[in-house]
């Protein structure tokens, strides 16, 4: 038995650059001598995660959903603001309860397993499901998908920052966003293949392995070993949302976090308007759905180390070069809308173009991750992460709304444009940020 734990250990020592997994910070000694074990546990679990969302992608592998199964075209507008804000809204509500549980992972065990049931849901959907019917039911499992990915980040977070330390969490996320985006460049590479067959089957089969990547989070979540917390500061709903208020108006740092993050929702809001160029460029070919992913898979593989480790270092810094990175996507996104002619016809400039945004975005998911546990304390960490999501979903559900009547009015073009100012402004916001690490 010593040998595996060895040979874990050493892996362990490599990938995160440690030369002694014994040098913790910020989590007691016996979550310490674990923490090689759930640093793998993490990894797997973050895989399955990672790689489910990519293959059940509301920016792009739902909106094919919708069109081979002949839904309505209002229900693809539909479909980011569900996706995102549904999982951030509640989380506030739910943050006190979870506080009550000394140990948080059976939360997201439940929140795995309900993910996995709504992306098998979706896998039928695109077997049997037809026309408004099948699209109304697309939704209705998207809005439970989306309740449990909530479910499942803040035990997420809270778990991570009770089991792994600090200057280790942004490389663990940095690691497991390789390695699923590795997987993604492998599906996408097999849609290209099948490019005109039956999309039907293949987007089923798509979700199923989604469904399989939850179900490995979950069964990887149940895993680990994790020390009970304290239960104090478990409220109502109430108390918790009077908590969270005094939080936000007192705590500084934590109100200028969620500013910037608040203007960092400008590369999320812009990754679907720039799919969408793409996809009016490829149709409804799965081949251009593969550019995407393969696009996307590789992006992710390339940028979520780097990131990491750059985020366990200043994740204040990273935040602000991913808002300096996405106003110049943006930018180039409004220039080739506008582009007259032949020029940007075709799926592959925007493919591109979408991958570096990609990368940005990941820089902006990292930074903000990674500053929101390390700015919380082992007793606040579970509010402050279901606050800041909250105001997020709250912002995203108002902003999306805006930016789609942009779209729809002066085009996608004009909302790059828009979202490249808003990008511009996250990062002065992120210069006044407090240093966490």
């Amino acid at each position: 038995m010593a040998a595996p734990e060895i040979s874990q250990t050493r892996l362990y020592e490599w990938l995160t650059g440690d030369e002694d997994s014994r040098m913790c910070r910020d989590i007691p000694d016996a979550a310490c001598r674990e923490q090689p074990r759930n640093f793998f546990l993490h990894l797997a679990a973050s895989l399955g995660n990672k790689l489910a969302d990519e293959l059940a992608s509301a920016r792009l592998v739902l909106p094919w959903l919708l069109g081979a199964i002949g839904a309505p075209v209002w229900m693809v507008g539909l479909l980011v603001p569900i996706r995102e804000a549904g999982a951030l809204l509640p989380q506030l509500f739910v943050a006190g309860l979870i506080r009550r549980r000394p140990e948080r992972k059976g939360v997201w065990v439940v929140g795995g397993a309900i993910q996995a049931l709504a992306a098998a849901a979706l896998a039928l959907l695109a077997l049997f499901g037809a026309g408004g019917v099948g699209g109304g039911l697309v939704l209705a499992a998207l809005v439970a998908l989306s309740l449990a990915r909530g479910l499942s980040s803040i035990a997420t977070k809270d778990v991570l920052g009770k089991t792994i330390a600090k200057r280790r969490r942004g490389t663990l996320m940095g690691w497991s966003g390789s390695l699923a985006g590795a997987a993604t460049l492998a599906a996408g590479v097999v849609l290209v293949l099948v490019d005109d067959r039956p999309g039907e089957l293949a987007l089923a089969a798509l979700l199923g392995i989604a469904a399989l990547g939850w179900a490995l989070n979950a069964a990887c979540a149940a895993r680990l070993a994790e020390a009970p917390g304290a239960v104090e500061g478990g409220d109502s709903v109430l108390s918790a949302l009077r908590t969270g208020l005094r939080l936000l108006r007192d705590d500084r740092a934590f109100r200028d976090f969620s500013l910037t993050r608040a203007l960092l929702l400008s590369s999320a809001l812009a990754l679907p308007y720039l799919a969408l160029l793409g996809q009016r460029q490829a149709g409804d070919q799965l081949g251009g759905l593969g550019v995407l992913v393969i696009v996307s898979g590789v992006a992710g593989m390339l940028a979520s180390p780097a990131w990491g480790k750059r985020a366990d270092a200043s994740s204040r810094r990273v935040m602000g070069h991913a808002a300096l990175g996405t106003a110049a996507c943006c930018l180039l996104g409004a220039l080739v809308a506008w582009w007259p002619g032949d020029a940007a016809m075709g799926v592959w400039p925007h493919a591109l173009l979408y991958g570096l945004l990609v990368i940005v975005h990941a820089g902006a998911r990292l930074g903000r991750k990674t500053y929101v546990v390390d700015l919380a304390g082992a007793e606040d960490r579970a509010l402050y992460v279901a606050l800041s999501n909250t105001l997020t979903g709250v912002l995203m559900l108002l902003v999306g709304g805006l930016a789609g009547a942009l779209a729809q009015w002066f085009g996608p073009g004009a909302l790059l444009l828009a979202l490249a100012g808003t990008a511009l402004a996250a990062a002065a916001s992120a210069r006044r940020l407090p240093e966490v690490e």
